[in-house]
């Protein structure tokens, strides 16, 4: 396994009030290094979650993450910590990964209405390691990657699939 590195990812940002939660799989490279969610320049997500939740994708890191705690949107990931070449999901070194404590944190969260997945691997996870751990199973939805390397879906097209996530705010 010479060459892979040991990730640890980021924090969860999610406050009580959260209605909806974003998980991704595991932050790329860039958002390890940078230590904030989704920094790869080309990846979609604060484009797209600006468009969504209302606030300008081109605040400063803190400001978006303010910006999203008030829309009601809280993000992690299911997975907390791999063995990874690179940033892609496909590098990821199965049976290295450990899982965030989400069972615990979903539970504790009174208002939370859906749980959304950023990509397929994220989704894979969360029914391997989550789910079967949750006592209550809120509304869960798989939705398409923005990372730059889901570059068949145009930034109108993930707005389309990502809207059921608007809708889940507005009730």
């Amino acid at each position: 396994m010479s060459g892979d590195a040991l990730c640890i990812g980021l924090p969860a940002h999610v406050d009580r009030d959260c209605r909806v939660l974003v998980l991704g799989s595991m932050p790329g490279v860039a958002s390890l290094q940078e230590q904030q969610y989704y920094a790869h320049p080309r990846n979609r997500f604060w484009p797209l979650l600006g468009d969504l939740c209302g606030f300008d994708p081109a605040l400063a890191y803190e400001a978006r993450l303010r910006a999203l705690a008030n829309a009601g949107v809280g993000l992690w990931d299911v997975i907390g910590q791999c063995e990874r070449r690179g940033s892609l999901d496909a590098d990821i070194v199965r049976g290295s990964e450990v899982p965030n404590a989400l069972p615990a944190l979903i539970t504790g969260l009174p208002r939370l209405r859906l749980v959304a997945c950023n990509g397929g691997a994220a989704w894979q996870a969360l029914q391997r390691w989550v789910v079967p751990d949750l006592a209550a199973t809120p509304a869960l939805l798989a939705l398409p990657s923005t990372s730059p390397a889901n570059a068949a879906w145009s930034l109108p097209r993930l707005r389309q699939a990502w809207q059921p996530l608007a809708d889940a705010l507005a009730t």
